[in-house]
């Protein structure tokens, strides 16, 4: 019997099941991008990200290549890219269904996916696509030469093109220039010679559908939010382009595009999240964690200095992988620093201190805290903070470093402005311009990560990018500009992004414009200029719970105690009156003060005398006349005041006072020091009710009506010294 031929028979059936694989496979697996870059920049890496976002497939072409095509990989040049392109195009001369995407990396990203990619090319008929611009580079004699054009741009851009494999491969086909030489020049004279244009068939993206260049153009683009995601728009042509180019000046521009596109957005939470994820802390025990350098820098007369060093302690973050730097400009703080040195500098690792006798300018200073990081191997994190940083966030510093990111600062603002320490925009100076989006993101209405053009007073920078891309000795001087802004141009110019994140909150910025030397402790007067840091200072901690009905009590009729300074309000305030030193009794002097008088004459210095009444009335105003309306009701006040002073008891001075009625509508005696401590004795009897108060608490004020029901008089001191301040407050 003859063998069965199954050949033959089996030939329909593989072509069938070939058939079948073909149909399966989707249009967009005939496209491949290709790119070129010869290093990992962050502008690369966002490039990718958006690539893997849409699920392009892409090739990187001379990754680890010297760049030999002009100054930057993004500059006039780029032969580089046309000898890389016309090498990996060889395999892929013969596939005529083979779609190839060359683009720029750098400066570029993906606003949409595949799909709508190849739809828009095929629409073209064409065979090549370059994208179009709106001005002519780098050869201005060759714009007569250009076909003329209806509607859109004129100009051809080498930025981007589209095209198939074959064409592609004649349109490179005649390279033989340098490195060094121009892609763009060679692509145009090959467009401008219609016998070229025609044969590989080439046309321009003029409405920009696939391709947006942003040099002169950024009048054009607009963002389009959508339900879940955010597109570019060109308003002049009504299109939604697919690659976003950040060609020539516009940089700062696609950055600012990029912390949209590609991202999810989402309009209940005004969120933006970017696909990176965090590198979490957690789990990692305390010598696992990264060794941090932190450079502090006192470069002007700063208010709540103390504060600043209270939360630097509060930091979740072992000290011993802790180093810090410090530098102080100012011999007004020097006593200070040299305190908390001397209380805590041994839980760090190491610590250097630069003070004012070394007449260090801020710049150097600057260079100095980066270099101390860059030379220091095991120096994974370097974080520079200034003074008048109010860092509240005690996980702050982890969740900076959680991000990941090269250079990174929280979002810190000025209580109740719009003033924080970055800059969404850039005016073409270099100088601030208002972005957009600012006000939301720091008014916390869009929340992310955010690629900004300058950041400043703190910021976390990767000790790995310090000892690479910014390993430049001087990253704070310039002839122009001040020591921040010369920081941010430099790491802008190293293609280095500069984010800010507002995802937590982190804390406020002091204002010190108007910060006065001239008083002991001076932070008593920043009420008006810095209200939170000096509530956090002065008022007592149990100041809201009083302020909710609780911890108030009663311990004579109609008259109530209740916590309002701290233990550091009331040092503050004695010290301040010992120092100025003018204590007076009312027999040998006019006891007339500001309109009003003192009934019984005490030993006293008044709030106006030491020119603190303004700020006393604020602290009224704010904290007592609250309290007043609940504990009185239907009682309102404007916390005027006729006396306010600090009487001092002393047993051989004036150690009682006789009864009296205040002059006033409401009264408050707040108590300066310790009973049983600092003095013995002393307190408060009000005779109409045979009620005594005799343990003042220290912080507590008595509060209660004045003129006509509390009679009362000071029981005798006899013991030490006795303070307590006192202010009589009518309507």
């Amino acid at each position: 019997m003859r063998p069965l031929l199954l050949g033959p028979l089996l030939a329909p059936l593989c072509w069938l099941i070939l058939a079948e694989a073909k149909s399966d496979q989707k249009p967009e697996d005939n496209l491949l991008v290709l790119t070129v870059a010869t290093k990992e920049t962050e502008g690369f890496r966002r490039f990718k990200r958006s690539a893997q976002f849409f699920n392009y497939n892409i090739q990187v072409l001379g990754l680890g290549e010297d760049w030999h095509g002009g100054e930057k990989e993004t500059t006039l040049g780029g032969g580089q890219k046309v000898r890389l392109l016309k090498a990996a195009l060889e395999k892929y001369a013969e596939k005529e269904d083979q779609i190839i995407l060359f683009t720029d990396s750098y400066d570029v990203l993906f606003a949409s996916g595949p799909k709508e990619l190849l739809k828009k090319f095929r629409q073209t008929k064409s065979r090549v696509v370059f994208s179009a611009e709106e001005l002519i580079y780098p050869d201005r004699r060759l714009e007569a030469k250009y076909p003329q054009v209806h509607d859109g741009k004129r100009f051809l851009g080498s930025g981007g093109f589209i095209g198939y494999a074959p064409n592609l491969s004649k349109l490179v086909a005649s390279w033989q220039g340098q490195d060094s030489d121009s892609d763009q020049l060679f692509y145009t004279k090959i467009f401008l010679d219609p016998e070229q244009r025609e044969k590989i068939n080439i046309t321009l993206d003029h409405r920009c559908r696939i391709f947006q260049n942003l040099d002169g153009a950024l009048d054009e683009v607009v963002l389009k939010f959508e339900t879940a995601q955010v597109r570019a728009r060109n308003l002049e042509y009504d299109t939604l382009p697919v690659l976003i180019h950040g060609n020539g000046p516009t940089k700062l521009q696609l950055n600012y595009l990029g912390n949209y596109i590609p991202r999810f957005w989402t309009f209940e939470t005004g969120c933006t999240v970017c696909d990176e994820g965090l590198r979490s802390l957690k789990g990692l025990g305390d010598k696992a964690l990264p060794t941090v350098l932190i450079g502090i820098f006192i470069e002007q007369p700063t208010p709540f200095l103390s504060l600043f060093f209270k939360r630097l302690l509060s930091l979740r973050y072992p000290r011993k992988q802790l180093r810090l730097f410090i530098h102080n400009h100012e011999e007004h703080h020097e006593a200070q620093v040299e305190q908390f040195l001397e209380d805590h500098g041994s839980e760090y690792h190491t610590v250097k201190l630069v003070g004012p006798d070394q007449r260090m300018k801020n710049a150097d200073a600057r260079n100095m805290g980066a270099d101390l990081c860059r030379q220091d191997r095991d120096c994974t994190y370097y974080l520079s903070m200034d003074a008048e940083v109010a860092l509240t966030n005690p996980d702050a510093l982890r969740i900076l470093i959680e991000q990941n990111k090269a250079v990174i600062a929280p979002l810190v603002i000025r209580a109740g402005r719009l003033w924080s320490n970055f800059w969404g925009a850039l005016s073409a100076d270099g100088f601030y311009a208002r972005s957009e989006d600012y006000v939301d993101i720091v008014q916390g209405r869009r929340v992310g990560v955010w690629n900004v053009p300058y950041i400043s007073n703190i910021y976390l920078i990767k000790g790995s990018t310090l000892r690479s891309d910014l390993r430049q000795k001087d990253l704070f001087h310039s002839s122009k500009l001040d020591a921040d802004m010369a920081f941010c141009s430099n790491v802008r110019e190293q293609n280095v992004f500069l984010f800010v994140t507002n995802q937590h909150s982190f804390g406020r910025l002091l204002s010190v414009d108007n910060y006065q030397t001239t008083h002991l402790h001076n932070d008593l007067w920043e009420i008006f200029n810095n209200p939170e840091d000096w509530k956090e200072k002065y008022i007592h901690e149990n100041y809201t719970e009083a302020l909710k009905g609780k911890l108030v009590e009663t311990p004579c009729p109609d008259v109530y105690w209740f916590p309002i300074f701290t233990e550091t309000a009331c040092d503050e305030l004695v010290e301040e009156m010992e120092h100025f030193g003018q204590w007076s009794a009312g027999d040998n002097k006019d006891t007339r003060i500001q309109g009003g008088y003192e009934n019984v004459p005490t030993i006293d210095i008044h709030m106006n005398q030491i020119k603190f009444e303004r700020e006393w009335h604020k602290f009224l105003v704010e904290y007592i006349a609250p309290m007043t309306e609940k504990l009185y009701p239907g009682y309102y006040t404007r916390a005027q005041f006729d006396l306010a002073f600090v009487v001092r008891y002393k047993p051989d001075e004036q150690p009682s006072l006789m009864p009296h009625h205040d002059a006033s509508t409401f009264t408050i005696n707040i108590a300066l020091n310790r009973v049983g401590v600092d003095y013995e004795g002393g307190g408060c009897r009000f005779i109409r009710y045979n009620c005594s108060i005799r343990a003042p608490r220290k912080g507590w004020t008595l509060m209660h009506p004045g003129r006509l029901t509390h009679y009362h008089e000071g029981l005798p001191t006899t013991k030490g010294t006795r303070y307590i301040a006192v202010s009589f407050v009518d309507p």
